[in-house]
């Protein structure tokens, strides 16, 4: 889990990115999640856009894609996703520290 420090930090980080993935009318498949968890691997920060003809909303897509593979929702924002994953091999963006 982030805390709000760090997703707001993600949240910056994300507002330059262009959106890397659709989600359209074929919805949410396996090869569509092996997609993004390999370009989360190499980025770690990824924007996707969710089209209206989807059969999801912008929030509960978000949710489905990280419980199926371990990510972090950052922000779900009109048509838009911003997922995190800190990288195994080669991690790229340092987190703030959290208050704990």
């Amino acid at each position: 889990m982030i805390t709000t420090k760090q997703r707001a930090y993600l949240r910056s980080l994300a507002n330059g990115i262009t959106p890397i993935f659709q989600l359209g009318k074929n919805g949410i498949e396996e090869a569509f999640l092996r997609q993004i968890e390999e370009a989360l691997e190499a980025r770690e920060l990824i924007k996707i856009t969710v089209l209206e003809n989807s059969g999801f909303e912008t929030r509960e897509a978000s949710d489905f894609i990280c419980e199926k593979i371990g990510c972090e929702g950052v922000q779900s924002i009109g048509s838009k996703i911003v997922l995190y994953k800190k990288s195994e091999k080669k991690p790229k963006i340092e987190l703030p520290q959290g208050n704990k």
